[in-house]
Formats: C-alpha cells, sequence, structure tokens
C-alpha cells in the first residue's frame, strides 16, 4: 500500500489493525469481520483472569461485562449508556422482545417481511402462534427490496410490533425504518429492528428513529467475533415491559438465589443466563476501531465502492441483486455469474475471501479497510475463473457452510 493510496483514503490507516489483510483480500465483512489485532492480547487477559482469579473473576469485572461491553457498542447507535445488553445471538434477543409482550386484547399481529433473516423468522412462526399472535408476512415484488408503503399498510390497530429487518441480509436493501416507526407509533404499536446488517457500515441512531428495540452483533461489520451480539431497548420500553424469557442475570438480586423473578433495572432486565465470557473480551476490539474510524466515513467509502463493483458487474453483464440506489443500498453487492458457486470457491482457493448466495449469487462486502485495487482484483478474478473454467473443480464441492 503506497503513501499516495493512504493519504488518499485515511481509512487505509486502519489496514495494520488486521492481520488477514496481508495474506488475503478480505471482501466478506458482510458475514464476518476481520479479526483486529488486538483480539489475542484480549483473550489472553481473560485466560489470565481465569488462570489466577478462578471463580474470583466474577467479582473481578466478568458479571458487569454483558453492560459494559453494550456500552463500546452505545455510541455507534445513540444509545446513552446501560441501555444495551450484550447477549449469545441475535435469535435470542429476538426471543426476548417476542417474550415480553401480551397478544391479547385485540393486540395479536406481528408484522414482518418474507426477506428477513431466517433464524429470526423461525422463532416467530414456531413462537409468536403458542404465545397467541399471528405473523403477518408482507412479500417482496423483486426479492430485492420491500416496499415501505406495503409494510405502512400492513400496521394497524391489531398489530402489537413490527419485528423487521433494518438492512436486509441478502439484497443489502435498507429499509426505511423511520417512516415505519412513524407509523407503529400512530397506531400504538412497537417495533424490532433487526440491525446485523446496518450498526458498524451505515450511521444509526435509535432515538432520532424513535424505535423501542434494536438487535445486532459485533460478527460482521463491527469485527468483534461470534457470540457478541446486543440488544437495545428504549427507556420507556424498558420500564414498561419485562422478558419471559429470561435468566438469572436479569434478576435485581441474582445471588440471593430467590426462587421469584425480580427484575433488574436498565439493560440489565434484558440479560439472560450466565454470559459468554470469552466472546465478550474478544468483542471490545472491534467497536473501539469503527468509533475511530468514523460511521460517516465508512458509510462515504462504502457508497463509493459498492456503486464500483455495481459497474463492474454491469460492465460483465452479470445480473445485480442489490439496490442500484445508494441511498437504500448498505454494504453489500450481490450479482450472479453463470456457475456461481463453483467460482466463488475458486475465488476462496486462492485467497479472495467472498461469499456465495442461492438466488443471489457472489456477496462482495468491502469495508473500510478495504482499497480500491482489491475491488478491481477480485471482479478480475471472477474473469479468469469463467475464462479459464477452473470453477469446474469446485462444482460438486457444496457443503453446509460456504
Amino acid at each position: 500500500m503506497t503513501e499516495h493510496a493512504t493519504r488518499n483514503d485515511p481509512l487505509l490507516t486502519f489496514r495494520s489493525e488486521f492481520p488477514i489483510l496481508e495474506r488475503s483480500t478480505y471482501l466478506v465483512s458482510n458475514s464476518l469481520g476481520a479479526m483486529p489485532r488486538g483480539v489475542p492480547d484480549r483473550l489472553a487477559e481473560y485466560v489470565d483472569q481465569w488462570a489466577e482469579l478462578g471463580v474470583r473473576a466474577w467479582a473481578n469485572g466478568w458479571w458487569e461485562m454483558p453492560v459494559r461491553v453494550g456500552d463500546e457498542i452505545a455510541p455507534l447507535i445513540g444509545a446513552a449508556a446501560g441501555e444495551i445488553a450484550m447477549l449469545p445471538n441475535v435469535t435470542i434477543a429476538q426471543t426476548s422482545v417476542l417474550s415480553a409482550l401480551d397478544y391479547s386484547a385485540g393486540r395479536d399481529t406481528i408484522v414482518m417481511t418474507e426477506l428477513d433473516f431466517p433464524s429470526v423468522r423461525y422463532v416467530y412462526d414456531g413462537l409468536a402462534t403458542r404465545l397467541g399472535a399471528r405473523v403477518v408476512v408482507v412479500s417482496s415484488e423483486d426479492g430485492i427490496g420491500i416496499d415501505t408503503q406495503r409494510v405502512l399498510d400492513a400496521i394497524d390497530e391489531r398489530t402489537r410490533l413490527v419485528a423487521i429487518s433494518h438492512v436486509l441480509f441478502q439484497s443489502a436493501y435498507i429499509m426505511d425504518a423511520a417512516a415505519i416507526c412513524a407509523r407503529a407509533k400512530e397506531v400504538g404499536a412497537l417495533v424490532s429492528l433487526d440491525a446485523f446488517h446496518s450498526v458498524g457500515v451505515i450511521p444509526v441512531d435509535v432515538k432520532a428513529l424513535g424505535v423501542d428495540f434494536l438487535s445486532g452483533g459485533v460478527l460482521k461489520w463491527l469485527c468483534g467475533g461470534p457470540g457478541g451480539a446486543f440488544l437495545y431497548v428504549s427507556p420507556e420500553a424498558s420500564r414498561a415491559l419485562a422478558p419471559s424469557f429470561t435468566g438469572w442475570q436479569a434478576h435485581a438480586h441474582p445471588f440471593a438465589f430467590a426462587p421469584e423473578m425480580e427484575y433488574a433495572e436498565h439493560a440489565w432486565r434484558w440479560l439472560n443466563g450466565t454470559p459468554p465470557i470469552p466472546a465478550l473480551f474478544a468483542a471490545i476490539e472491534g467497536p473501539r476501531i469503527v468509533r475511530r474510524a468514523g460511521i460517516d466515513a465508512i458509510r462515504a467509502k462504502s457508497i463509493r465502492q459498492t456503486t464500483r463493483l455495481i459497474e463492474l458487474a454491469d460492465a460483465r453483464g452479470h445480473r445485480v441483486t442489490a439496490p442500484r440506489d445508494a441511498r437504500v443500498r448498505g454494504g453489500t453487492v450481490a450479482f450472479d455469474v453463470p456457475h456461481a458457486y463453483g467460482v466463488a470457491q475458486a475465488l476462496l482457493a486462492n485467497g479472495v475471501i467472498v461469499d456465495y448466495r442461492p438466488n443471489a449469487g457472489i456477496r462482495i462486502g468491502p469495508h473500510f479497510y478495504t482499497t480500491d485495487d482489491e475491488i478491481e482484483r477480485a471482479v478480475g478474478s471472477i474473469d479468469d475463473i469463467l475464462r479459464d473454467e477452473t470453477w469446474r473443480a469446485y462444482e460438486h464441492t457444496r457443503s453446509t457452510v460456504t
């Protein structure tokens, strides 16, 4: 990387924070962000504390970590300290939200979309009906976006909760969360945003949106690894509600071991059982780097690089399965090429890290540490693989993880 490139793109100064960038072209931060260089030191702290303190480590900071790590994320979404609880994954976070609500007295509807992440849909489809709710699913006309007006029309006086993705995982389409939150408030409904694909790559402000619940994770754009999901609950909702899907860390006096539940206040009431401490140690470094880089600068670069990806795909006649309007496009561009699965595997074998999704094609997620040359080279590599037919060696290697 030249001094000229760094001068023209100050975000490239952060490349040295991510070791994998020294040996591969990493374009899959939409799925798993690159590991920060400081993570081994954080995990070493965990190991040392466990080895030296044993059970005393809980009183030496472990117990507070699910809220303290949440405070590292709070500035990235406009939340205040003490308003974010860390949970193992977004599915658990959404289950907590679902379990906190009553679905009687004419408020029995949950509004979702057909392009929401399946893991969340599984919970709502499976558990909501047992709780007496009905799920209304808003369809997509093109498989890329959801018409905002269709969502607004689905929200009425029977709606208890609108549970949708902020950015659709497969196409990176940005939903109009502000309009949806405004409509929900008109009819007295609540909104839960799955922001896994937005926080860390586009600006998010929970207060400006007026959202009641927002869940996400450090796994992707925040470069914090698996096991570090977060749940923001507005102060108003937190005072009025408590999850029935709960655990002892949500108790106001957990070490009293009382048989009856007495909920703690603020983010604590949304915690669950014993937290995954190693994941919380790993989760800290990435959000700190993203804050230093600045979300507005990250967003501007993302728009520029995803726009270039679409131009490159168009020039080759590949079908783009991402929004063309940058205002409603998140950080990922997917385009379908012939033999896309085999091509993706050939790219991976050659150190160009992307992923593949059926009906979308090859997904490329540049991040603030991505160079423009890496974008050009990745698409050029696709050209080479198609021309040389090296995709054939991988066509029959499909597995459950790609």
